[in-house]
């Protein structure tokens, strides 16, 4: 039984340590570029837009969709370093620990 006691100590501490990241990640904020940062998307890592920046140069009416293209990109790159930013902060909390394929925990 004594395992079992220290098993849920440290599931306690896991779940502190968990609800302290879900927080620290509504603060950190992630740039997604393109057009080599003539279009930017900033957000939470939490995926909270919080910025869209484009270059004036690229707003030309004729060409609404080469725009529409590269904030597609912009944002698909801020939800990628949004997601390896979630994925080294779990590993930090899990201590390495790695966890099944396609399991999510709950952000």
């Amino acid at each position: 039984m004594k395992n079992l006691g220290q098993m849920m100590k440290q599931a306690q501490q896991m779940q502190s340590k968990m609800a302290e990241m879900q927080a620290a990640l509504e603060q950190a904020i992630v740039t997604g570029e393109a057009a080599g940062g003539m279009v930017s998307i900033t957000m939470t890592a939490k995926g909270e837009p919080q910025r869209v920046k484009i270059d004036p140069s690229l707003v030309n009416p004729a060409e609404v969709d080469v725009l529409e293209d590269l904030i597609s990109a912009a944002l698909r790159d801020a939800r990628s370093k949004a997601d390896k930013h979630i994925a080294d902060e779990m590993g930090k909390v899990t201590g390495g620990l790695p966890l099944p394929p396609g399991f999510k925990l709950p952000f």
